[in-house]
């Protein structure tokens, strides 16, 4: 192997050394390269499979930030196999620019603006079941500006609305009380913490496109941890890049030494389509196009019954179906079909024979 043989990032690491030590990482690298015809989609599952029967099932809370807690361990790693499309605890890491990383004051105000105040968070609201009044007590000017259109009555900070039935002031309260009246949809919370001597936002929730429009926001290195988001909002090269990062996030957080080039096959096997898809049947396994290995899954009966149906044909290309009919599967020797031609040549005798 030549050193123009090797992949360009690979290439520009090593070219810089020794005539010795390029050998040496050559010969690493061929060393590390996948022999034709291994099953690397086993060997993959088995790699991440076994180390995860041995992570915990309990929520830790992030590193630095006590106020947020978010799944780790198994439960999170299904989360991500499973693409999900909202996590149970989705958050976001927010960096801000030069002109603000360095100021808490104007961190804590960006992260005010992020937070989502309702209705009911600045105002006090009740019932008068006696004058069938609806009396809003607030001084939030946004909440003001919101009430004042609609109220029949002021007196100082209380505004009054009057209806004819209990049950239209039943509505129009809950109708308010959950009226967003500032902030992002989906961020509950937001907290700054100093991280590397820079000042980072922390959130409960996510929304990565509207976070990302938010001036001072640093928009190459701010993230969530909700794949969906980040695949709508960036692409699927960024996802499959997530998916990569959180899954190797999470196993060493449990101390368990999975080689990344196993998580990297799951994340193109997810994102190979251009679409985030999950590795159940739902995704990956239930669009096989084999009718036998979808059966070998799950819901075997449904799916011999429609490929029955509909006069589908298996063509046996894959390791399942060959192994439930009994025939070599195509993997390492099983890969190759040897065909040897017999030259025969016509020699002719002097006699004129054969």
């Amino acid at each position: 192997m030549n050193l123009e043989d090797l992949p360009y990032n690979i290439r520009e690491r090593i070219k810089g050394l020794n005539k010795e030590e390029q050998k040496r990482q050559m010969e690493n690298y061929e060393k590390a390269m996948v022999v034709p015809g291994e099953a690397v989609g086993t060997v993959a599952a088995q790699s991440i499979g076994e180390p995860g029967t041995q992570m915990t099932l309990r929520t830790f809370h992030y590193a630095g930030v006590a106020e947020l807690s978010v799944p780790l361990g198994l439960p999170r790693l299904i989360e991500i196999i499973d693409a999900k499309r909202s996590p149970k605890n989705a958050m976001m890491t927010i960096y801000l620019n030069e002109k603000y990383n360095k100021d808490k004051k104007a961190a804590e105000e960006i992260a005010n603006k992020l937070q989502e105040k309702f209705f009911h968070d600045v105002s006090n609201i009740r019932i008068d079941i006696d004058k069938k009044q609806l009396r809003i007590e607030t001084k939030d000017p946004d909440a003001r500006r919101i009430i004042e259109g609609i109220a029949s009555k002021k007196r100082g900070d209380t505004f009054i609305i009057t209806k004819k039935s209990i049950s239209d002031l039943k509505k129009l309260m809950d109708r308010l009380e959950r009226k967003r009246i500032s902030g992002i949809k989906g961020i509950k919370r937001a907290f700054v913490r100093e991280s590397n001597n820079e000042y980072v936002i922390y959130t409960e929730g996510s929304n990565l496109k509207s976070v990302l429009n938010i001036e001072g926001v640093d928009r190459k290195r701010t993230t969530t941890n909700d794949i969906f988001q980040i695949y709508e909002t960036l692409g699927i090269e960024a996802a499959r890049n997530s998916i990569v990062i959180e899954a190797m996030n999470v196993l060493k957080d449990q101390n368990l030494d999975v080689d990344i080039r196993h998580i990297m096959l799951v994340a193109d096997q997810m994102t190979v389509t251009g679409e985030l898809q999950a590795v159940g049947r739902q995704g990956i396994s239930g669009a096989k196009e084999s009718v036998l290995a979808r059966a070998a899954f799950e819901e075997t009966e449904k799916h011999i019954l429609n490929a029955a149906i509909y006069g589908e044909i298996d063509s046996l290309d894959g390791v399942a179906e060959n192994i439930i009919i009994g025939q070599p599967i195509p993997v390492g020797t099983g890969t190759v079909e040897l065909v040897v031609k017999e030259n025969r040549k016509i020699i002719k005798q002097e006699n004129g024979g054969p």
